[in-house]
């Protein structure tokens, strides 16, 4: 069974990573990882961490494509998250989408794996 994990960026951070042929994420550089969620947990973290934001792209990545570099780690009430140690590079992602806004304010997500 494939696995995807997702992150949301700028689309003009993922741009430049395209450009750049690596994405070294953005506000994650604090944190030392990049933030990735599961499908499950993807909508809490867009309300958490990216509420309101325009111009955002959703990055889906087969887990096991990252290798070791992708460590099960808890965080919100002891859920494990993915999380990214090193760079993504653009190959390795699946499919990179627009992720608009609703009327509502809310993030509009494509159907997810």
């Amino acid at each position: 069974m494939t696995r995807m994990v997702y992150h949301m960026c700028p689309r003009q951070a993922w741009a430049e990573a395209v450009a750049a042929g690596r994405y070294d994420g953005t506000d994650d550089r604090r944190d030392g990882f990049i933030h990735f969620s599961t499908a499950e947990q993807l909508p809490e973290s867009a309300r958490r961490h990216r509420a309101g934001q325009a111009g955002l792209v959703l990055v889906a990545v087969e887990a096991a494509r990252l290798g070791e570099r992708l460590r099960w780690e808890p965080s919100r009430g002891g859920a494990l998250f993915p999380h990214l140690y090193g760079p993504l590079l653009p190959a390795e992602a699946e499919s990179v989408v627009p992720l608009p806004l609703g009327p509502d304010g809310n993030h509009l997500f494509p159907p997810l794996a």
